[in-house]
């Protein structure tokens, strides 16, 4: 989504089906931004759950500022996003309609605001991670096929 992104969630896509994807705003302390924009956090294992009418983002460490002082953060704190409450009430539906979950993609920064690429997303079955690497495999092979045959008929 963004242009500037900073952290890519690149376990998610080979273990979730993403269904939807959309951008959120999250809420962050001075010290997290600093860390963010030096690529020192990453989105392994995160997800989020909705408590209490807000969506709370867990597992998403950030690394302490290393300029920082006594007021750094906590590396592992539950971080609040920030959506309006109809895109809140939506996904409580999706959410408790199918077995889904929200995962967080990427962050990146829009207009100086770090912002969050969400997804709902549905958990892949074993039998389907092999599918998708059986058939990455095939495109990669055809893909290599076209350009030897490109090269022949060139040649």
């Amino acid at each position: 989504m963004g242009s500037d992104t900073l952290i890519h969630n690149r376990k998610a896509r080979f273990d979730f089906s993403i269904l939807e994807t959309f951008e959120v705003g999250i809420v962050l302390k001075g010290t997290e931004v600093k860390s963010i924009r030096g690529h020192k956090a990453h989105l392994n294992d995160s997800f989020a759950l909705i408590e209490r009418g807000e969506v709370i983002l867990y597992n998403f460490h950030i690394d302490p500022y290393a300029f920082g002082n006594r007021s750094n953060h906590d590396p592992l704190r539950k971080r609040k996003l920030l959506l309006h409450k109809n895109e809140i009430q939506r996904l409580v539906g999706k959410l408790t309609q199918k077995r889904l979950t929200l995962v967080p993609l990427s962050i990146y920064l829009k207009r100086g605001r770090v912002k969050v690429e969400m997804a709902l997303a549905e958990r892949k079955l074993k039998g389907d991670k092999r599918e998708d690497l059986k058939k990455k495999a095939s495109d990669r092979e055809a893909q290599a096929a076209m350009k030897q045959r490109v090269r022949n008929v060139r040649n």
